[in-house]
């Protein structure tokens, strides 16, 4: 059984699990704070754009702000406590947190922000923004949005820490226990960057490779669940002797992770689906445009060549 004690709680004296008593407010310092840093700087930097006259599309506000609020539903509240003790509730952070939080905070374009409101440097000197877009397009980034690095660490940080003890490990001290959120969170946030990102970076394939690549993780993901519920036993030590106080059978318990992790296999792959087509559609209006402007300009050079062609003719005839 996990011993560990969260904000010097007893997990122990938990009582059982219902939906209200998993929304209630709990303290952590690390996601608490960390979340409202993060929040406020993006809106500093909204702000500071709309002084100086430029805008700043709302949707994009919404969609990060939601990033930034899953993060607090999962770490911020009693789910945290819970998820300590229940597999189940455990698989709901961590999905929460590996797959609908980096969509979100993706579809805010906090790079993009970031580079727009920060100052540029003086000439020949480098500030945080031009820092900012050295490591956007450094080898670095290059390296861990490829394909080839983020499908397999998306699936590693599935059977690779649960199907191993390394989970046990982490589970048993609360820095360790961060240490696997914020990777998760990571993890989420490298997968789907290159599918589905706004901001700048060095891979970013056309729409139909970005598809493929969302595609290719999502089976080892539902297979991963399947596991999960079909399993005769107790399949993760940390979770193997739950507190009496919660009434829960173990296996029972991590047959119902297993459905959450397969059921969130489905829903991201669908909001990334109708963002990928979103963006789609708009890419394909902006080089509509550009192509009639182009037409335009063409059109307006051959009429003027034509208008020239025929002054020079009635010159010749007077």
């Amino acid at each position: 059984m996990n011993h560990l004690a969260h904000d010097g709680m007893d997990m122990g004296d938990l009582p059982p699990f219902t939906l209200g008593r998993g929304l209630e407010f709990s303290f952590d310092a690390f996601f608490l704070f960390g979340s409202l840093i993060g929040l406020g700087l993006y809106l500093g930097a909204v702000v500071r754009l709309r002084r100086r006259g430029d805008s700043w599309p709302p949707g994009r506000i919404v969609a990060f702000t939601a990033g930034v609020l899953t993060v607090m539903l999962v770490m911020c509240t009693k789910l945290n406590d819970y998820g300590m003790v229940m597999f189940s509730v455990h698989m709901i952070q961590h999905m929460v947190i590996s797959m609908l939080t980096p969509i979100l905070l993706l579809l805010g374009a906090p790079m993009t922000l970031a580079l727009r409101a920060l100052p540029p440097a003086a000439r020949g000197r480098r500030g945080p923004r031009e820092l900012l877009l050295m490591f956007l397009h450094s080898r670095y980034m290059r390296v861990i949005t490829h394909p080839v690095f983020t499908i397999p660490m998306f699936i590693a940080s599935l059977y690779g820490l649960y199907f191993t003890p390394l989970f046990d490990f982490l589970m048993e001290s609360r820095a360790g226990h961060i240490t696997m959120m914020v990777h998760f969170l990571a993890v989420g946030l490298v997968f789907f960057w290159p599918i589905m990102g706004v901001d700048p970076g060095p891979h970013r394939p056309g729409y139909v490779m970005r598809m493929l690549e969302l595609f290719a993780g999502m089976p080892f993901h539902a297979f991963f669940g399947i596991a999960l519920m079909m399993a005769s036993e107790p399949m993760i030590k940390t979770y193997a002797d739950p507190p009496a106080s919660l009434g829960i059978d173990p296996l029972l318990d991590q047959q119902w992770g297993g459905g959450i992790a397969w059921a969130f296999s489905e829903i991201p792959s669908v909001l990334v689906l109708i963002a990928l087509t979103y963006q789609w559609y708009h890419s394909e209006q902006r080089s509509a445009k550009r192509s009639d402007r182009a037409a335009d300009r063409d059109g307006d050079k051959e009429l003027a060549d034509y208008n020239a062609y025929l002054a020079s003719l009635q010159a010749r005839g007077q």
